[in-house]
């Protein structure tokens, strides 16, 4: 069965929510698809104590402010699911939950979807799949070799999970200190946190709203001809939220250098010694899901689509939202989507309507 609309968003997390509001008040015809069985997106898979770097009045989606949490200043990732369910309730948002995208393909004037429940053809498509479900592990020398447990990021929940036991937290953005920070808090885990270089703690009073206004300052100032202003990096590289705060301050957050190679029971050090070890948890990161993606033949050898605003340049009918910097700044946050989602919504808008005039003359 081939259904048509004028749009298909792919993923039904906040970037996909976030364009099915601005598709809607353009007034077109659209649907979400979206592969998780439920709302929520990437939150529903959030480890048990992760909080947002932002307040609830400076986490929202465009026309719904998030309720505060009660006893929280930062919500917790829980929050984040009612707030994401209650949304797509609200603007009732055409998503169809359970429905994996398996290719986008040209067909005529057309983009035809190839789901695992039927194909769609679209004047449009916007994807908004993200990164969570691309976990990236690096290789290492002797990774075949170590005998313990290896996880990543996606996979980690709670330190009960690991009590007793030596593990290596690999990785110095946020997602390894708060889970380093985690696991050495709950004082049942001998943990050790490794890094590529040293890490470089935000002052403690920045959080979310200071790097959405840096994010939105560096990439108006690429767009205006002018300089770099350094972006984020420039402040650091991870938010000193409370528990990392604690953490640090108690002395139980301390990085060591990245270790030369893995062994069958832990790793080895650069200067020759050894660490015994039960677990690693990867902490390093995650690629674009573009797979869907491949027949168009837009990835350039970094993995990106080359994009203007949140239009592939090689395919004006597709739009990537929510990917990172490339796709709109801060476009991967809550609160910094709705600007490039609105960009899309009006792109599309009005590359339909010069359609529909060319198609009556």
């Amino acid at each position: 069965m081939t259904r048509h609309v004028d749009v298909v968003v792919v993923g039904g997390g906040q970037a996909g929510l976030a364009a099915g509001y601005h598709l809607r008040r353009r007034g077109l015809d659209f649907t979400i698809l979206d592969a998780d069985p439920a709302p929520g997106g990437s939150w529903r898979h959030m480890w048990d104590s992760l909080h947002l770097f932002s307040p609830a009045d400076h986490s929202s989606l465009p026309g719904r402010l998030m309720p505060v949490q009660p006893g929280e200043t930062y919500p917790d990732a829980g929050h984040v699911v009612d707030y994401l369910t209650d949304y797509e309730k609200r603007y009732d948002l055409p998503v169809r939950h359970g429905t994996r995208v398996d290719a986008v393909r040209r067909d005529g004037d057309r983009l035809r979807v190839e789901t695992d429940s039927g194909t769609w053809r679209a004047r449009a498509v916007i994807s908004a799949t993200g990164t969570w479900s691309r976990p990236f592990v690096p290789a290492m020398t002797g990774g075949g070799d170590f005998t313990g447990r290896q996880t990543h990021t996606v996979n980690y929940r709670r330190p009960a999970d690991f009590a007793g036991q030596r593990v290596l937290v690999v990785g110095g953005g946020n997602s390894g200190a708060q889970i380093a920070a985690d696991l050495a808090l709950d004082g049942h885990v001998e943990t050790t946190w490794v890094t590529r270089r040293h890490p470089r703690f935000l002052p403690d009073d920045i959080d979310g709203r200071v790097l959405f206004d840096v994010a939105t300052a560096r990439r108006r100032a690429l767009d205006e001809g002018r300089g770099d202003t350094g972006g984020v990096a420039s402040l650091g590289d991870v938010v000193a939220v409370p528990p990392v705060r604690a953490a640090r301050d108690a002395g139980l957050l301390r990085a060591h250098p990245m270790f030369r190679r893995l062994t069958a029971t832990g790793v080895q050090w650069a200067d020759g010694s050894r660490t015994d070890a039960d677990a690693i948890i990867w902490c390093t990161g995650f690629r674009p899901a573009l797979a869907h993606l491949a027949p168009l033949g837009l990835r350039g050898p970094r993995g990106h689509v080359e994009t203007s605003g949140t239009e592939a340049v090689g395919e004006p009918r597709l739009h990537l939202l929510g990917y990172g910097d490339w796709t709109g700044p801060a476009s991967a946050t809550l609160i910094g989507v709705g600007r490039p989602a609105r960009e899309a919504a009006h792109r599309i808008a009005r590359l339909l309507d010069v359609r529909r005039v060319g198609a009556s003359d």
